[in-house]
């Protein structure tokens, strides 16, 4: 599922400023003192990344992290090998034409590890609207080929090493910009 306005993911939360990922780096981000398995799987990553992932939040069953397109790769390899998380339930993405970038997120779950199932990591990424490109990870998690393709053809963001960069939802002859741009106007309207 692809959402087009930044703040769908936080209608219910309270703390919806969390989700922000224009501060600086002196953010605090949100965390729920109640979230012990969350919290510590937070510090097997930090551990291993440090300054290569951010905290955006962290609440009972749910977790969100940025990171930069360069280390996407190797952190997703580790969420799934050495943590557990293997299995991509969707990509979504949401156009920030303010801040001329494009927001990628991939949203982890596991199968295999019984404690962490309940838990969503929402693995984050950003990439520039007039060079929206980012790297595929299609080798990790074979389910997110679909994801990817919508986000593509719907955001226009060019996955790297994906094989399939092609239309999938609209007409072939589509000759607009990618329709959940913010700046996209039916035509007549």
């Amino acid at each position: 599922m692809i959402s087009t306005n930044h703040n769908d993911s936080a209608k219910d939360d309270k703390n919806s400023d969390s989700l922000s990922l224009k501060s600086n780096d002196n953010e605090i981000p949100f965390i729920d003192p109640n979230s012990k398995t969350e919290n510590s799987l937070y510090l097997q990553m930090n551990s291993k990344f440090q300054n290569k992932i951010r905290l955006v939040y962290l609440k009972p069953r749910r977790m969100k992290i940025y990171v930069e397109p360069k280390n996407i790769l190797e952190i997703a390899n580790f969420l799934k090998t050495n943590i557990g998380f293997d299995h991509a339930e969707s990509v979504s993405g949401t156009d920030y034409p303010e801040d001329n970038s494009i927001e990628v997120v991939y949203h982890l779950n596991s199968y295999s590890r019984e404690e962490i199932s309940p838990i969503i990591l929402a693995l984050s990424t950003k990439t520039d609207r007039d060079e929206a490109r980012l790297p595929s990870l299609l080798p990790i998690f074979k389910s997110v080929e679909y994801h990817e393709r919508e986000t593509f053809e719907m955001l226009g963001v060019y996955f790297e090493g994906h094989p399939r960069n092609e239309r999938f939802l609209l007409p072939e002859d589509w000759a607009d910009i990618p329709p959940l741009r913010k700046d996209f106007r039916i035509k007549g309207r």
